[in-house]
């Protein structure tokens, strides 16, 4: 009979006890539904930072929306993110002279405690200021933009600091499903050095992913698409945060993209990114500077053998059209200073690295060479359906980036002049293992332009680039 009961007792084991729900933080990998199937190509779509800084309110929000379903959508740009501190019912108004205006930090007293107003609920959960989103009202939450979002045909998303709160720990707000309050989670010295809302939260304290659980669950419940997490990849890389984050993620069985910010990612920290995030930032913030620009080559480069389906090393977003609307948050209100060749670099490189493609600029007067460019299909098909994508070389300001076409089982090069005068890049087909003849279209220009046998190579202006595809 003994042998019997401990048969029983391991059955019941493995079917329970293997198959329940763990509540512990996923150490390496969130499940393929999460990842894999979510994001299987770099997602495309605009975010508020760029233009807006910390003050989109509703009405800006839902014009870019309409913008985007008229003009954007069907080449595949459906994202729409509201970025920082939506929380805050008048960001940058207040008079504080240790911080430049504009910049989103909230004046506190001595002990710690704000004294900025904070739209947040009775479980430490921040809200969407009703002063700059009306129909959040009466507890609605972000759910009646989603509706509108989605009744476009698009995706929603938004921005989150990493942490709790620091109104919700000086209130102790208990943490919803959990007999913890804020004060047992939070680390009051672990902060972010450019906004300081936050407190970051310890993995190691019970309550802690019971947090982050009751957050995701707000946001299903909100029914978005994409979170954007930030203060959490650098200057510190806060390992157990991301996965409580991916955990809660799998948990509220919502299919959510989660990218992860801001730059530079720790290269050694790969794995553990491919396994818990959808999308991570590479590089710090990046802008429409041209040293910047010549950065990402290098960066991008170092990340591409971690392009795979669902997790998308991330460049940052795209700063082309009219940015820093009144003065923030970089630089003074304009059109990207980059010039002409310089919109074709950036979004050759972005495109045939892979990179997720999210805009920034104010869209509704986005000039109509820009918006061209941008709704190139041949353009975006390098960008969502290339495989096997790598940089041939780099030398003497000449760049060569490859990859395959897994439809025509032809090849898309990339060529670049990063050089200050007119410069001619050729690609050697033996460097690339190939051979024979090949005919060539440029994709920017949307024409063919002959074939060629053994090499190909194309004068550029300086600081431009092209994207050929290349068949047999």
């Amino acid at each position: 009979m003994k042998n019997i009961y401990s048969i029983v007792f391991l059955l019941i084991v493995f079917l329970f006890g293997s198959g329940s729900c763990s509540t512990g933080k996923n150490k390496n990998a969130g499940s393929d539904d999460s990842l894999n199937t979510i994001a299987p190509t770099p997602p495309m779509g605009w975010n508020s930072f760029d233009a807006f800084d910390c003050r989109i309110n509703e009405a800006q929000f839902r014009e870019t929306v309409d913008y985007m379903a008229k003009y954007l959508l069907s080449y595949g740009w459906n994202y729409a993110v509201i970025d920082y501190i939506w929380w805050h019912p008048h960001p940058g108004d207040w008079n504080n002279p240790k911080r430049r205006y504009g910049h989103p930090n909230i004046r506190y007293a001595k002990d710690g405690k704000p004294l900025d107003p904070t739209t947040i609920d009775q479980n430490g959960r921040l809200l969407p200021a009703v002063e700059r989103f009306p129909s959040a009202a009466g507890g609605k939450g972000f759910k009646p933009i989603a509706d509108y979002v989605h009744g476009k045909g698009m995706k929603f998303g938004i921005h989150v600091m990493r942490g709790i709160h620091r109104a919700a720990y000086y209130s102790d707000y208990p943490v919803k499903g959990s007999k913890w309050s804020a004060k047992d989670i939070a680390e009051p010295s672990d902060t972010c050095n450019w906004c300081n809302h936050m407190f970051g939260v310890d993995g190691s304290k019970e309550g802690a992913q019971d947090y982050y659980d009751s957050l995701f669950e707000l946001y299903a419940a909100w029914e978005i698409d994409f979170v954007k997490v930030d203060d959490i990849l650098a200057p510190e890389y806060h390992k157990d945060e991301i996965e409580m984050i991916r955990s809660a993620i799998d948990k509220c069985r919502r299919p959510i993209v989660l990218s992860l910010s801001p730059g530079e990612a720790p290269l050694d920290m790969a794995v553990h990114l491919r396994g818990n995030a959808n999308m991570w930032r590479i590089s710090a913030d990046f802008w429409d500077e041209w040293d910047k620009l010549k950065e990402n080559f290098d960066l991008l480069n170092s990340w591409s053998s971690s392009i795979q389906a669902g997790s998308w090393p991330d460049a940052d977003m795209i700063p082309i059209g009219r940015l820093s609307l009144g003065g923030r948050p970089h630089g003074p209100e304009r059109y990207s200073n980059f010039t002409l060749p310089e919109h074709y670099t950036l979004l050759s490189l972005w495109m045939i690295s892979r990179s997720p493609l999210m805009l920034g600029a104010y869209l509704p007067d986005l000039p109509e060479n820009i918006l061209s460019m941008i709704t190139n299909p041949e353009i975006i098909a390098v960008n969502q359906n290339s495989s096997g994508n790598r940089q041939l070389f780099k030398e003497n300001g000449k760049v060569a980036w490859i990859a395959d076409d897994p439809v025509s089982g032809g090849k898309y090069v990339a060529l670049f002049n990063l050089n200050d005068s007119v410069t001619k890049v050729d690609l050697e087909f033996d460097s690339a293992s190939m051979d024979g003849k090949f005919s060539v279209r440029d994709l920017w220009k949307r024409e063919d332009i002959g074939v060629f046998e053994k090499s190909f190579g194309v004068e550029l202006e300086p600081h431009s680039a092209g994207i050929y595809k290349l068949e047999r």
